[in-house]
């Protein structure tokens, strides 16, 4: 079985998204990340069986937000298809103005977390201190979504019963450090995704992403770890389907 644990569905971003869902052998979680995309990925999720979903609000996106945001991630987490709070984070990439509201939001999704028991799909982009200091405050585990940071902080999120989600950074010639943190890794810890539609593998780089793409993804893996794909698929889909109780039938 494969599983893409990260992506971006959505009727605006694919003209043929039916054909794309359809033609991906495999399990997709679409993640939300304002109140337009989580209305989404709750109608992608019910609609096809292959579709799980997760519902948050980005860091990027704290200006959207509305007295319903919270309305609909609470509402629905009882829901079978939706797996996880998120994309949720902090991202100080573009700002620090608003450093203190980002860490609120973020804080206040990790609590919800906790209180339902359910994970968390976590976003940082030069944040990683800050993220951590968040979270190890808490009882939640879930995917460190397109990890960019150290080995060191990919241990210690590690700890906290997180997983790690490689994506198709670590098929680019420049991705070296995220290669060397995956061959130091255990397999156990690593989830795999896309971020659909953006961050396309090699030999797809520059092009629009889509799930299916994840196998590439499988293939680095396997060659830096020197075993087979399947092996990587067993491993890293077992890892997903424990996290976000995923149910194996669904394809």
């Amino acid at each position: 079985m494969i599983i893409d644990t990260h992506c971006h569905l959505s009727y605006d971003t694919y003209q043929n998204l039916e054909d794309i869902i359809n033609n991906m052998d495999g399990i997709m979680i679409t993640s939300g990340c304002d109140d337009k995309s989580n209305e989404e990925v709750l109608e992608l999720a019910k609609k096809y069986k292959k579709v799980y979903g997760t519902l948050g609000i980005h860091p990027e996106n704290l200006e959207n937000i509305t007295d319903n945001s919270f309305k609909i991630i609470e509402d629905n987490i009882d829901n079978e298809k939706i797996v996880a709070i998120g994309e949720i984070g902090l991202d100080y990439y573009y700002t620090k103005d608003n450093m203190d509201k980002q860490k609120k939001v973020f804080e206040y999704q990790v609590k919800l977390a906790e209180k339902f028991n359910v994970p968390i799909v976590v976003h940082s982009r030069d944040a990683i201190q800050d993220t951590y200091d968040i979270l190890k405050k808490y009882k939640v585990k879930g995917t460190i979504h397109c990890f960019n940071s150290s080995l060191e902080m990919a241990r210690e999120f590690i700890k906290l019963g997180y997983k790690i989600g490689v994506g198709g950074v670590l098929t680019f010639k420049n991705g070296k450090k995220l290669q060397e943190i995956v061959r130091e890794l255990d397999l156990k810890d690593i989830v795999l995704e896309t971020d659909s539609p953006y961050l396309s593998p090699e030999p797809f780089r520059g092009k629009k992403n889509i799930p299916s793409n994840v196998y590439y993804v499988a293939l680095k893996v396997a060659e830096l770890k020197n075993i087979s794909v399947d092996k990587v698929l067993e491993i890293t889909s077992n890892n997903a389907i424990e996290l976000y109780k995923l149910k194996k039938n669904t394809v």
